[in-house]
C-alpha cells in the first residue's frame, strides 16, 4: 500500500523539495503538447523522463533492429566528451574514415590521394545524395545531348528498403522494382537488365536484404549490365546500398566481387552504426571518383575557419548543415580500437550465433528456414504450415519475454508468406541466444495449449413463425441467447510453486 502525504506549503529550494518524491512534481500534471509555465528543479525533470524511459523495452533485446547496442564504456565516454561538438566544425576525422572505408571498398585511390565521400546520420541520407548524384549525372549528359531529360527512373528490387521509395517520391524519379519469386527473394539480375532503358540513371544493388539477410549478385549484375551498355551505347551505373553488409564482406567474404574492384560501380552506401559497431546516427557514402560527384553538388565554405568543400546533407525532408560528431569520433575509435582483425572476429562471432538460432529454430520442426547461411548474420523464418496468423501469434507471445521480433508480410507477388526474422548484433552471444530459444520453445506450447482450449458455446432459444404465404420460408426468432459455461477441471498441487511470496 502507498501512502502519500501532501505538503500545501514547501519552499522550493528547501530540504523537503530537494527530495523529488516528496515534491509536488510528482503530483502535478506533466507538460505534454505545450510547454509549461514555470520552470521545475532539474532532479525532478531528470526523474520525470528517466520513470517515462522505464516503460522503453530493452534495446538489447530488439532482435527486429539492425542498429548497435553496445559500445565499450571507452567509446561511451568518448562519445559524452564529444557530445558539444559540432560535425560542421570537424574536417579531420570524417576525412580518415572516409579513407579507411574507401580502401576497404577497394576504391582506386592512390597512396598520396583522398577518397571522396561524406559522413551521413545514416544509410537513407547516404541514399538520397547516391541518388542526387545519379539523377545530376544523367541530366547533364542528357541535356548536353539535346535529349529529354525529364523522366528519370531506377531499377531495384521490391525487397529494398523503404528509403529508396522515399528518394523516388522527393526527387521525382520512377522506381522500376523486379518483382521477387517464391525461393527467390532478392533481385535478378538478368530481369533488372532488361528493365533498363535510356532513361535509367541506375541500378540499386543490396549487399545484404533487409528482408532475409542476402547478398544480391553484383558481379553478375555488373557483367550483364556492361554488355548491355556497349550494346546499346548507354552508361548506366551501378549503386551497391551495402547499409548492413558492408562492414561484413570484406572480413569474412574477401574474395566476393561486389564494390569498386566492379567498373560499373560508382558509389556504395554504407550505415555505421549497424554492423560498423557505432550507436545509431552515423552513415557514410563513398563515390568511386571525383567525377561520379557532379561539381554542382559540392559547396566550398571558408566561414569556419578553413575552405571544406562540402555535400549538402539530407534528413528526410531537411537540408541540413549542423550534426553532432559524437558518432563520427565512435567510428574513428572503433576503426582504431578493432582494426581487420577485431572486425573479421567479431562478425565470424554473430555468423555463429546466427547459426546457433537456426539450429534451433530447425530442431522445433515447426519452422523453414529461409535466409542464408551467407549473408548478414539474421535468421528470417516461417511457419512449415504457411500460416501467417501464427507467425504474428508467436511475435506477441515473445514479447511478454522481452524480446522484439518482427513479424512482417513479403512485397508484391509474395504477399501469402509471413515472415519472422531475428537479427544477430554484436552483444546477441550464444547465451541469450539458447535463452532465446527456450523462450521461443515456451511460447510455441503456450499456443498450442490455446489452440485446445475449448470452444465456447451458446444456447439459443428460438420461435418458428409459419409461413404466410407458399412461397415464403417460416420466420425464425431469437428468444433467449445464454452462455453455456465451460466447466475445467484444475489439479492442485501441494506446497509453494512460485519462490515469491
Amino acid at each position: 500500500m502507498v501512502l502519500t502525504h501532501v505538503v500545501e506549503a514547501v519552499e522550493e529550494g528547501s530540504e523537503a523539495a530537494a527530495a523529488v518524491f516528496a515534491s509536488r512534481y510528482v503530483q502535478d500534471p506533466v507538460p505534454r503538447y505545450e510547454l509549461g509555465e514555470r520552470s521545475i528543479s532539474k532532479d525532478a525533470a531528470y526523474q520525470i523522463v528517466h520513470d517515462e524511459l522505464l516503460l522503453d523495452s530493452s534495446p538489447r533485446l530488439n532482435l527486429a533492429s539492425f542498429v548497435t547496442t553496445w559500445m565499450e564504456p571507452e567509446c561511451d565516454r568518448l562519445i559524452l566528451e564529444a557530445i558539444n561538438k559540432n560535425y560542421a566544425d570537424m574536417d579531420e576525422y570524417p576525412n580518415r574514415c572516409v579513407n579507411i572505408i574507401a580502401r576497404l571498398f577497394n576504391a582506386p585511390v592512390g597512396a598520396g590521394e583522398k577518397a571522396v565521400g561524406v559522413g551521413t546520420v545514416g544509410s537513407s541520407e547516404a541514399i538520397m545524395l547516391a541518388g542526387l548524384a545519379f539523377k545530376r549525372r544523367w541530366q547533364n549528359r542528357r541535356k548536353a545531348a539535346g535529349k529529354p531529360h525529364d523522366k528519370p527512373n531506377i531499377v531495384t528490387g521490391a525487397n529494398v528498403q523503404v528509403c529508396w521509395e522515399k528518394f523516388a517520391r522527393y526527387f521525382e524519379v520512377e522506381l522500376k522494382e523486379v518483382k521477387l519469386t517464391e525461393g527467390c527473394y532478392v533481385m535478378d539480375p538478368v530481369k533488372a537488365v532488361e528493365m533498363v532503358d535510356e532513361n535509367t540513371i541506375c541500378v540499386a544493388a543490396i549487399l545484404g536484404s533487409t528482408l532475409t539477410g542476402e547478398f544480391e549478385d553484383v558481379k553478375r549484375l555488373n557483367d550483364l549490365l556492361a554488355a548491355k551498355n556497349k550494346r546499346t551505347g548507354w552508361d548506366t551505373p551501378i549503386h551497391v546500398d551495402a547499409a548492413s553488409g558492408g562492414f561484413i564482406a570484406p572480413f569474412l567474404y574477401p574474395e566476393l566481387e561486389w564494390d569498386f574492384r566492379l567498373p560499373l560501380v560508382k558509389s556504395i552506401n554504407v550505415s555505421g552504426h549497424k554492423y560498423g559497431l557505432v550507436y545509431a546516427g552515423v552513415g557514410w557514402v563513398i563515390w568511386r571518383n571525383k567525377e561520379d560527384l557532379p561539381e554542382e553538388l559540392i559547396f566550398h565554405i571558408n566561414y569556419l575557419g578553413a575552405d571544406q568543400p562540402t555535400v549538402v546533407h539530407f534528413v528526410i525532408w531537411q537540408v541540413h548543415f549542423c550534426a553532432g560528431s559524437s558518432q563520427i569520433i565512435a567510428q574513428y575509435y572503433q576503426f582504431l580500437r578493432l582494426g581487420f582483425e577485431g572486425y573479421k572476429n567479431v562478425m565470424k562471432n554473430c555468423m555463429e550465433s546466427a547459426r546457433t538460432l537456426r539450429e534451433g529454430l530447425e530442431k522445433t520442426g515447426r519452422f523453414t528456414i529461409i535466409s542464408k547461411e551467407e549473408g548478414v548474420p539474421l535468421v528470417a523464418f516461417t511457419f512449415k504450415d504457411g500460416a501467417g496468423a501464427l507467425a504474428f501469434r508467436l511475435s506477441a507471445g515473445l514479447r511478454r519475454y522481452g524480446w522484439i521480433v518482427p513479424a512482417y508480410t513479403m512485397p508484391v507477388a509474395l504477399e501469402h508468406m509471413t515472415v519472422l526474422r531475428v537479427v544477430v548484433r554484436e552483444d546477441f552471444g550464444r547465451p541469450l541466444a539458447e535463452r532465446f530459444l527456450s523462450h521461443v520453445r515456451m511460447a510455441l506450447d503456450e499456443m498450442d495449449l490455446a489452440a485446445k482450449a475449448p470452444v465456447p458455446k451458446v444456447k439459443l432459444t428460438i420461435e418458428l413463425g409459419p409461413a404466410r404465404t407458399a412461397g415464403e420460408e417460416a420466420s425464425v426468432r431469437v428468444v433467449k441467447s445464454e452462455a453455456v459455461p465451460v466447466r475445467k477441471s484444475v489439479p492442485l498441487v501441494a506446497g509453494k510453486t512460485k519462490g515469491v511470496c
